[in-house]
């Protein structure tokens, strides 16, 4: 882990040197789950959701970005308007390390050096990668089997707007369409519980960021022309 920070470290200084226009902030917001335990709300954060964003501006419509997020999730039968939910009475919680690399389209153009106010909604996808708890659950008891790590597909959408000369203030949701089916301890792949799976073992897990980004941007002033 340690080895992974320094490699990104040592990329963001080096794009920093010869990039166009960079942004780089912070997140901060809530985070919901979607699976087979508790609400089936698909954006109802409940728990705080925080981290850190670098964007690298390649034109007026478009720029790469990456981003690290922290985020416990939790959720609970006994909040859930599903009937058969609310009498089976189980709960669960766990952590969420996620890594999203992707690319931003921006709908309207959005010039960073232009007098004009900026503004646009926006539009993000790529790739996630997330560390998280591998748990069964034990007679109503969640039980920590290994840490383990997967990956899901990212799908953000936001809107954004320049304040003063070098901050952007966004606000947006994230979905992370995720390849496991035991954020919630409900399909353990150890086969050793494989009498303790329960609901659909075929729909896999998604976790939710809502909230605010601020940016701060900086790099030399670029050219969005043709060559």
């Amino acid at each position: 882990m340690r080895k992974f920070f320094v490699y990104i470290f040592l990329l963001l200084s080096t794009t920093a040197i010869t990039a166009q226009i960079n942004e780089l902030g912070v997140f901060l917001g809530g985070s919901n789950y979607i699976g087979d335990v508790g609400p089936t709300d698909y954006i109802s954060p409940n728990k705080l959701a925080f981290g850190f964003i670098y964007k690298w501006n390649r034109s007026t419509r478009h720029s790469y970005r990456l981003s690290y997020t922290y985020s416990k999730i939790a959720a609970a039968d006994r909040d859930s308007d599903v009937p058969s939910r609310y009498l089976r009475d189980k709960s669960f919680k766990n952590s969420i390390h996620d890594f999203t690399l992707g690319l931003e389209f921006n709908f309207f153009e959005f010039n960073l050096h232009d007098s004009e106010k900026a503004f646009t909604p926006y539009v993000s996808s790529g790739l996630s990668y997330f560390i998280y708890n591998e748990n069964y659950i034990l007679d109503k008891t969640e039980e920590l089997d290994y840490r383990h790590s997967q990956f899901a597909i990212p799908m953000i959408v936001g809107i954004k707007t320049r304040l003063y000369r070098n901050f952007v203030l966004g606000a947006e949701v994230g979905f992370r369409y995720t390849f496991t089916d035991n954020l919630d301890g409900s399909n353990p792949k150890n086969n050793n519980f494989e009498s303790l799976r329960f609901g659909n073992l075929n729909s896999n897990d998604w976790y939710v960021f809502s909230g605010i980004t601020l940016t701060y941007t900086f790099g030399q002033n670029p050219c969005f022309c043709a060559n």
